[in-house]
């Protein structure tokens, strides 16, 4: 585990400097902090004893790497041609990390924290600044997005996309805690928190724009400010819809769509999804 004040300190410094000011140790300090993200000791947002803390220097790293980068050719993969820049490879793993990437084309990209025990079901691609907890299963054509932050035992179905948040530095990148599904192709984007052990149907979109309605407890969650959506804990989230009231979109029977909360996470819900543990 690396000292963390030091390369913050170094990783700012450099970040607020101009392109042409930039040379071989601020490449170093962004190499430092794409190890330091990849073996988990630093990450884009963190719990802490009174809630999530964005960490936006390590985001504004981030960015500092596609400063310093160069477009570069990369790998081939058979007839697969690759162009990126230089500051950012793909991850390689061993057995002794524990963790199973099925063959099919899944890749993980540098910066991305993987927990022992992850799964990836190709193909499946983690972006920059992801951190994955112990035993999550990230499904087929599922993507988790530039710094999102997955807690363990989680299960990205096939289809589902977890959206990525680099811009602006300190905004609340995409949260889903511990042991929560989310359902075949979900969309879960900018300025949403999913609570530990909530349950998306599938087909849910959550962003920071829409209003989610809870039938249980009669109230309506939507961003505010800063403040992220906020899925509550053991909340099982179906798509709905909502009636458009302007005359005109009366007239032709338009209505948005509206996730809504229609149940809690309940022993009957555990057996639900307690096939996840056989697979796993």
């Amino acid at each position: 585990m690396k000292a963390i004040a030091p390369l913050q300190e170094r990783v700012e410094g450099f970040a607020a400097l101009p392109n042409g000011s930039l040379g071989d140790e601020a490449r170093a300090a962004f190499d430092e902090l794409i190890g330091a993200l990849e073996e988990g000791s630093v990450r884009a947002a963190e719990p802490t004893d009174d809630g999530w803390r964005v960490n936006s220097w390590v985001k504004a790293g981030i960015l500092l790497g596609f400063r310093l980068g160069v477009v570069v050719e990369k790998e081939s993969a058979g007839p697969l041609h690759f162009l990126d820049r230089d500051t950012f490879g793909t991850r390689r793993f061993s057995p002794e990390d524990r963790i199973r990437i099925v063959p099919g084309g899944s890749a993980v990209r540098s910066g991305a924290y993987l927990a022992p025990g992850v799964m990836l079901i190709p193909p499946a691609y983690v972006n920059v600044g992801a951190h994955v907890g112990e035993g999550t299963m990230i499904d087929s054509h599922a993507l988790v997005g530039s710094c999102a932050q997955v807690g363990r035992r989680v299960h990205v179905s096939a289809g589902a996309m977890l959206g990525g948040v680099l811009e602006p530095v300190g905004a609340m990148p995409v949260i889903v805690e511990d042991d929560v599904l989310v359902g075949g192709n979900c969309g879960v984007y900018e300025g949403t928190f999913v609570g530990a052990r909530a349950v998306l149907g599938a087909g849910v979109v959550l962003t920071g724009g829409v209003t989610v309605f809870d039938l249980v407890r009669k109230t309506q969650y939507r961003k505010s400010g800063p403040e992220p959506l906020r899925i509550p804990p053991g909340a099982v989230v179906v798509p709905g819809s909502r009636r458009l009231m302007d005359p005109f979109a009366e007239r032709h029977g338009l209505s948005v769509s509206a996730p809504v909360i229609v149940k809690y996470r309940d022993d009957k819900t555990d057996a639900s999804t307690a096939l996840e543990d056989a697979v796993r």
